[in-house]
């Protein structure tokens, strides 16, 4: 018989897909913070279960995005040259000090608050930040844009690391203001297939560490494929206005709570 427990991970995997499908952001920063506020799993296990999550569902969305030819596969490469690298020092690192010490858990707890803090302000400024930005400075020549995509994806790859948020909001408004001649489309499409070996190398690291629940992750799964379709089908239906800002400010409670 189905329990309440028993559902509970899929309902959460399912809202937080919807979320998603609706927005195009809120998978790291929801899924692993209600991991540790509301079902009390251990940090660094909330962490790594979220980073294979969404590994198997940014897949899909890669593959669906490159049937649209929506990937710019240049772009990805460059930000994968400075996270890969960067995901696994960041992992040596981890596993140097060993994820059940004490500082190790309060790094990951801060800087998962941190990630949320900064994805909330990159969804609720990303218009100012893009025009002010714009403004002063243009458009960054191809040679410049090369080496700040790929200073770019090393910062996301200690932080998605350690905190398995970023890739979304972070890495969409990053690449925004590096071509902003790509269409929004494309941005998002090469954010997301940026994300799987990203998510999946540092996955597979805190798997390896001990620290991905398979039995968790299954049950998530099995919630959040039909939330994601759902939510991609109500998108245009929906008005986008009122949905990011208040998701920005549940990402600002959330990641008070863990900075404070």
């Amino acid at each position: 018989m189905l329990t309440a427990a028993s559902l509970a991970y899929p309902t959460l995997g399912f809202l937080v897909g919807l979320v998603v499908g609706l927005t195009g952001v809120g998978g790291g920063s929801l899924m692993t913070p209600l991991l540790v506020l509301m079902f009390h799993i251990h940090p660094t296990q909330a962490v790594g279960t979220d980073l294979l999550y969404a590994a198997a569902t940014k897949c899909v969305g890669t593959l669906v995005h490159n049937m649209s030819r929506t990937v710019d596969w240049r772009v990805v490469r460059r930000l994968a040259f400075g996270s890969v690298p960067a995901t696994a020092a960041t992992l040596l690192a981890l596993s140097h000090l060993g994820t059940a010490s004490p500082q190790v858990q309060h790094a990951i707890t801060f800087s998962l608050g941190i990630a949320l803090l900064l994805t909330a302000i990159s969804i609720l400024f990303r218009g100012l930040i893009l025009d002010g930005i714009g403004r002063r400075f243009g458009d960054p020549s191809d040679r410049l844009a090369a080496i700040l995509t790929i200073a770019s994806g090393a910062a996301l790859g200690v932080l998605v690391s350690l905190s398995s948020v970023g890739a979304g909001a972070l890495g969409v408004t990053v690449l925004i203001l590096l071509y902003p001649r790509l269409s929004l489309a494309t941005i998002v499409g090469s954010d997301i297939a940026h994300a799987v070996p990203l998510t999946l190398l540092a996955g597979l690291g805190h798997w390896q560490m001990g620290d991905v629940d398979g039995h968790l992750l299954g049950r998530l799964l099995m919630g959040s494929i039909p939330g994601i379709l759902l939510g991609s089908l109500l998108a245009p239906r929906l008005p986008e206005r009122g949905l990011r800002p208040a998701l920005a400010v549940v990402l600002i409670l959330v990641g008070g709570k863990l900075v404070f």
